[in-house]
């Protein structure tokens, strides 16, 4: 059976450097931190005040009073994000085989300020369970999925993938498989994720993960730097429209790039460590490769996990090294969650949108926050440093890796006919 091509048609985002893919594009060329103070509540008596939230945000611009009544904050984002993608495809829904349109979204968390919410408003009262009715389906993670599919009439495959930071990742790959197997000739897909409120700050504060830099907040996403101290939360939504090749080629559709490669690994290692030698990110690389059917020399750009965790870091720098030997200090490598923060569930559609970015402008997004070099991560690596990079970019890997050792990459190409 002769596998179809998948090529990317659409690109849609909202995350903390903009509300759409203009805005994001121009925040990473010119290296602005998303990083502010959190403001949605009172952070007083928290570790860390601070996260990298979508900003100048107004419901009521995108959806009616009633219908976003009924939305998660991560459910509006994946809507508004996919609004943006859908248009920019410039797909004719009444000209299409709706039933072989599917989405695949993803989420890691799902509607953690409903859960919050309603059993805040239920702790308040005298015991008489008073819940919305939308409680559940405003909470659960496959919701997003579903409401696309609802609004935009898709009726092929439609699921929700969960694998911690590693989920929008797993979508897109799930998506290209569906169309490259031929089962599927368009798919919408990607995550989101808002979870920056006292349950989801104070979740993963009393789990050390995230940064506690409070004096120095705008730069404390520090990936790969010495004195970097964990993640920092962030929030928002990246969908990516797919699309088999010949359909979209005699649609007359603009094509961003190909996907032409992925692997899925386990570390099986740590319940939120990942491998200290990086086995499952060096196998995940392999895999993405020898799917696409390259050498390693072939890759011009790797958008790394690069989470400013202390462990993390260094074990993907070692895979990196391991997989690419001599090469890797001839490829460029950098974070974008130095700029974005750590969006979870919605990281991998983000940085997928980023690395794809970085194809079409032929120009690498950069790390920034960088103070100091760790004598662990080899000097001779190109991170990236500071400021955006021009140079040819042909192949671009993607890569993401999650709590419970879930590791996922994505291999994309510059478009040729």
């Amino acid at each position: 059976m002769e596998l179809k091509r998948v090529v990317v048609t659409g690109l849609g985002t909202i995350n903390p450097l903009g509300n759409c893919i203009h805005e994001f594009w121009n925040g990473l060329m010119n290296g602005i931190s998303g990083c502010d103070l959190i403001t949605c509540f009172d952070t007083s008596k928290f570790k860390t005040k601070f996260a990298c939230q979508v900003k100048n945000y107004d419901a009521s611009n995108y959806f009616d009073r009633k219908e976003a009544r009924k939305l998660d904050n991560y459910a509006q984002f994946a809507m508004v994000a996919t609004d943006e993608a859908i248009k920019d495809s410039k797909l004719a829904l009444d000209k299409i085989d709706l039933d072989r349109s599917g989405v695949i979204w993803a989420s890691g968390i799902g509607g953690i300020y409903t859960f919050l919410e309603e059993v805040r408003n239920y702790v308040k009262g005298d015991g008489t369970p008073r819940f919305s009715p939308f409680f559940i389906p405003k909470m659960i993670a496959n919701i997003a999925a579903g409401q696309i599919s609802i609004k935009y009439g898709f009726r092929g495959p439609n699921f929700c993938t969960v694998s911690a930071c590693a989920s929008s990742s797993n979508a897109i790959i799930d998506a290209a498989t569906y169309i490259s197997l031929g089962k599927s000739d368009i798919i919408i897909t990607g995550g989101s994720e808002s979870a920056v409120n006292e349950a989801g700050m104070g979740g993963f504060n009393a789990m050390q993960a995230i940064s506690t830099k409070n004096d120095e907040y705008k730069t404390a996403s520090r990936p790969f730097c010495l004195t970097r101290d964990g993640f920092v939360m962030g929030e928002g939504a990246g969908s990516l429209i797919l699309e088999e090749y010949e359909h979209a080629v005699k649609r007359g559709a603009k094509i961003y790039a190909e996907f032409v490669g992925s692997g899925l690994t386990a570390d099986a290692y740590h319940l939120t460590a990942p491998h200290p030698e990086g086995v499952g990110a060096k196998n995940v690389m392999l895999l993405a490769l020898k799917d696409a059917g390259l050498n390693p020399e072939s890759v011009d750009y790797i958008n790394a996990h690069g989470t400013a965790t202390p462990i993390g870091d260094i074990a993907e720098i070692k895979a990196i090294i391991n997989v690419f030997g001599e090469h890797a200090y001839k490829l460029n490598i950098s974070s974008t969650k130095s700029m974005t923060g750590h969006l979870l569930g919605a990281a991998g559609a983000v940085e997928a949108i980023a690395s794809i970015l970085a194809i079409v402008n032929q120009t690498i997004p950069p790390t920034i926050n960088h103070h100091q070099f760790d004598e662990r991560i080899d000097k001779r690596l190109n991170l990236t440093l500071h400021k955006a990079q021009k140079r040819s970019v042909n192949y671009a890997i993607s890569n993401t890796f999650g709590f419970g050792g879930h590791n996922a990459s994505i291999l994309f190409k510059k478009y040729q006919d």
